[in-house]
């Protein structure tokens, strides 16, 4: 998998509506990013949309993979050993920890044949109450100056003016703030933060995800307005996963059947 391969999955999602949603239908039990990973895969080779499963799960199912079918390639996490010091007591010690990898282990229904399988469907739903309690965040009361600010997050904190133009895609841009760690920042050095321009962008590239889920108005405006905070640069690979990883988070928070 080539280095960029998440911002560029972001960069296609973003300048081609419908894309989010119709990657979710198919794929709703992966990752946001695993979804769009699947999604253009299938496009690009001409594989109907469909369930994916590992060729053991499809087998557990009553089916098998088609003799010469290629595996859709996912990221998984991978869990790897190695040793470090301790420095309090001078010996070397064993820890674990994950590497996500892409593994090409799963196949589209469309692969398969076997016994009959019915695709499950599933529509997101997103509750903000329940979400704000999951991520221990609180909405309060807008009291900024400025009537043109559409909402703000300070620490824990979210705000919504109440004449925002679109007050969900504004909740979904100040929760991502807090969770991509914005605001967490003020108490570090200069050099330690996110440039205001990747923020910007990281936060409503996260809105965008979030509308285009659940079909919700404002994405046109929201690719407009990450395009402006863009200026022709390309969105960073790290922080297109940060981007990935924060829908995920917000979209989980809130939802009763993700």
């Amino acid at each position: 998998m080539e280095k960029s391969a998440f911002s560029a999955l972001l960069v296609d999602a973003v300048s081609k509506p419908g894309v989010i949603s119709a990657a979710y239908s198919a794929f709703h039990n992966y990752s946001i990013g695993n979804q769009l990973h699947a999604f253009w895969q299938c496009e690009l080779r001409e594989i109907p949309l469909g369930p994916i499963a590992t060729f053991m799960s499809w087998k557990e199912k009553g089916r098998h993979v088609k003799k010469g079918e290629k595996a859709i390639t996912l990221c998984m996490p991978v869990t790897c050993k190695s040793e470090r010091k301790n420095e309090q007591t001078g010996e070397t010690e064993e820890y674990a920890f994950n590497r996500f990898v892409f593994r090409p282990n799963w196949f589209v229904l469309s692969q398969t044949e076997g016994a009959d399988y019915a695709a499950e469907v599933k529509s997101p739903t997103w509750d903000a109450a329940a979400a704000l309690a999951a991520l221990a965040i609180e909405q309060v009361e807008f009291s900024h100056t400025d009537g043109n600010c559409q909402g703000y997050a300070v620490e824990k904190r979210i705000a919504i003016n109440p004449v925002a133009e679109y007050p969900h895609k504004t909740r979904f841009h100040e929760l991502a703030h807090i969770v991509l760690g914005h605001t967490a920042e003020h108490a570090m050095t200069d050099s330690e933060r996110t440039p205001r321009d990747i923020r910007e962008v990281e936060a409503e590239s996260v809105a965008y995800i979030l509308t285009s889920l659940l079909e919700l108005p404002g994405q046109e405006e929201s690719r407009g307005y990450i395009q402006h905070w863009l200026a022709g640069q390309e969105i960073p690979e790290r922080s297109a996963q940060k981007i990935f990883n924060a829908a995920d988070k917000i979209l989980k928070a809130g939802a009763a059947n993700v």
